[in-house]
């Protein structure tokens, strides 16, 4: 493991690839090894790159890729694909658009399952990230699967997020109302040699001016990713976006949503992995014939397995559960 991580630290693409599949699959030493690289990161850009399916978010990211090169900034993607329902892969249909960079020695591109994670971020995606940074990256890229209520989970792991919008479609109103707005830093009207991109960027405009919070204005970009129309102008907000957030008291509060938000998914991933082995420990063809002949209920079962993980007071318990009937007697009454 030493010498694997040496040579990730000094840019071996295949030792990267490699630890990043112990992250994936969440391996027992995972954790001590990102307890020693977490010292190294912190000095990347993190970009999130989302829309809707369709919106050509692939080939706008591999435009965005080449600019970043002409500035001879190293480039990591991280491609959020659906995670295949019988292996539990990522599709690689991304990796695909962007093959043509696989030769240069300064991006490293890596397709990911969502893995069921409702986010559409996996725990892996984001460890990652910890991963590229300590490897000198100076952009690291997060390209998600689509737009959604739960896809609002790139904020917690993103510096800059780029939502991409495209004429055409229906559904940009939609999209406004799933509280993309709020979380978007930077907006790309894609597709803006076709009918209607006046309209949407229009719509975009009005409807920053009623949520408009704070110092940062998000800037909308018309771009046509197919012959790169418009990126050098989007990678500047990127860049600039960037340079707020170092100068701005907003970017030191962000850095501790962003931290607290970390420290919450290693407690989740901890508390669920210890749960499930008490679980299976605790589990017998008794328990489960009483929970099918509903002489006990999941409930209970529940708090037994939790009360082997977090032994407490189960009079107290019982006493809080009494206070609780009462308020709502008392209530109904």
């Amino acid at each position: 493991m030493e010498n694997l991580l040496k040579k990730a630290l000094n840019g071996d693409i295949r030792s990267i690839a490699r630890i990043i599949s112990l992250i994936e699959n969440d391996t027992p030493s995972k954790d001590e090894l990102l307890k020693r690289i977490y010292p190294l990161s912190g000095k990347a850009i993190v970009l999130g790159i989302t829309g809707s399916p369709g919106a050509g978010k692939s080939t706008l990211t591999d435009k965005v890729i080449e600019s970043f090169r002409r500035r001879d900034m190293k480039v990591a993607v991280i491609a959020i694909d659906p995670s295949s329902p019988f292996s539990g892969g990522a599709i690689l249909a991304d990796r695909i658009r962007m093959q043509r960079h696989t030769g240069d020695p300064g991006v490293y591109i890596r397709s990911m399952g969502t893995r069921g994670s409702l986010g559409g971020l996996s725990r892996g995606a984001k460890e990652s990230l910890i991963l590229l940074d300590a490897c000198g990256y100076d952009v690291i890229i997060i390209e998600t699967v689509g737009v959604g209520q739960s896809e609002v989970d790139i904020i917690k792991i993103a510096d800059t997020v780029c939502v991409v919008l495209v004429p055409g479609m229906g559904d940009d109103i939609q999209i406004m109302k799933a509280g993309i707005m709020e979380i978007a830093n930077v907006f790309a009207v894609n597709k803006a040699d076709k009918p209607g991109v006046d309209r949407v960027a229009a719509e975009v405009r009005l409807m920053l001016d009623l949520v408009k919070d704070g110092e940062w204005t998000p800037p909308v970009h018309l771009t046509i990713a197919e012959d790169g129309t418009g990126i050098e102008e989007l990678v500047n907000s990127f860049i600039a976006h960037s340079s707020f957030l170092k100068e701005r008291p907003e970017g030191r509060r962000r850095e501790w949503r962003r931290l607290a938000f970390e420290v919450e998914g290693v407690l989740l991933q901890k508390l669920t992995r210890l749960a499930e082995v008490q679980w299976n420990s605790y589990r017998t063809d008794e328990i489960m014939d009483l929970l099918l002949a509903r002489k006990t209920n999941p409930y209970a079962v529940a708090e037994d397995v939790l009360q082997n993980i977090m032994p407490c007071d189960r009079a107290d318990h019982r006493v809080t559960e009494e206070e609780d009937s009462s308020d709502v007697a008392a209530n109904d009454g």
